[in-house]
């Protein structure tokens, strides 16, 4: 599957804000559009008193043009208010959301949507992409009445809204969107699903497990291993000032499932912006070991003032024999535990010394 991801050129993304009703900043948003020579959308999705929030807008910004617009006026009188509004003789145009679509006015730049949390995920994509349609920067706010009120598959749509402000983005919302609502019924007509409920990663694992018992192979019991190391591991601002990148990377670090995928991604990071600092090399020497774990199945390795306690679990592939064959190997700082684990005393060891003894072990045990 390919992706176009490139947008037109001179393209600037729409600058994404999630805030609580405030006349104040509502005014500010209006009035700024209107004082560079540009209109702006307000989106109220209720009828019923959509000509009292025109009032507002209206006293709000005496100095605006206001129009109004919904799904139930006449045909005619729609036109006109959408043509005057096409012609910039109405600057704020004050809405339902029928405006989601089919709309392409260049110096349209902002465009605030109201209870932006009764929305679907699509529908506020579809939304914002009302502005920034030309080289001109543009501001999309979603109204929310407090982060205390709303459910929390509403807070979750808002946040993705938020962070994936860049151009290109809408394949990975819809991504989102799918984790968020459920998938449905791979091989029927429902198309809500319970996704949710287990989230799309165990979904995913839950399915492929199923594919492989049908196919007549066994199944890999799958978990995730613990680890407790009590170092910084992280992808600084300093090294990668895009949030959305860094972002993207760290999603990619934590998606891998072996080590030679990892590498890669660490060759990439190289490539694209010099080599990792220490901190980042760390996060990906932590996933390398997570990767060695959950192949051993070692539920957890903790440290505790530089010892270090490494647990299996009762399905571990490691037999008893190569266990206690580190005895003979790391013999003067090595100790069994009666949980069913080893403990490794690397205290006074710096981080990188500590990363090829747990590295060590672990290649060892799986001989």
């Amino acid at each position: 599957m390919s992706t176009i991801e490139t947008p037109p050129e001179e393209r600037m993304a729409v600058k994404s804000s999630v805030t609580r009703f405030n006349p104040t900043i509502i005014k500010e948003a209006v009035q700024y559009e209107l004082d560079r020579n540009g209109q702006a959308f307000f989106v109220h999705n209720r009828i019923k008193d959509i000509y009292e929030i025109g009032n507002f807008i209206h006293q709000l910004v005496p100095d605006g043009k206001i129009g109004i617009a919904h799904g139930q006026m006449h045909e005619k009188e729609l036109e006109q208010v959408m043509h005057k509004f096409f012609h910039k003789e109405i600057n704020v145009l004050v809405s339902t959301s029928i405006i989601s679509s089919g709309l392409d006015i260049p110096s349209a730049n902002t465009i605030i949507i109201n209870r932006s949390d009764r929305f679907g995920l699509a529908d506020l994509y579809q939304l914002r992409g009302r502005v920034g349609r030309s080289n001109i920067k543009a501001y999309a706010y979603f109204i929310i009445p407090g982060e205390d009120v709303i459910t929390e598959d509403a807070r979750k749509k808002l946040q993705a809204i938020q962070e994936m402000g860049y151009l290109g983005a809408g394949f990975r919302l819809a991504l989102k969107d799918l984790e968020i609502r459920g998938a449905g019924n791979l091989l029927g007509a429902e198309q809500s699903g319970h996704i949710g409920a287990v989230g799309f990663k165990m979904y995913m694992e839950m399915l492929e497990a199923a594919v492989a018992e049908l196919k007549g192979e066994k199944a890999k019991p799958s978990f995730e291993p613990v680890l407790e190391l009590n170092v910084t591991a992280a992808i600084s601002d300093e090294y990668i000032e895009d949030p959305d990148i860094r972002l993207s990377l760290y999603r990619k670090i934590g998606g891998v499932k072996d080590v030679p995928s990892l590498r890669k991604i660490l060759e990439e990071l190289k490539d694209r912006f010099t080599r990792p600092p220490e901190e980042t090399s760390r996060l990906i020497d932590i996933m390398e070991l997570k990767i060695l774990a959950r192949d051993l199945f070692i539920t957890r390795i903790d440290n505790f003032a530089g010892r270090y306690k490494m647990l299996f679990a009762p399905e571990t592939p490691v037999t008893p024999e190569r266990i206690f064959a580190l005895h003979t190997t790391r013999k003067r700082f090595l100790k069994f535990l009666p949980e069913g684990g080893v403990e490794i005393n690397l205290k006074g060891r710096k981080w990188h010394e500590i990363f090829g003894e747990l590295k060590g072990i672990m290649e060892e045990l799986q001989g």
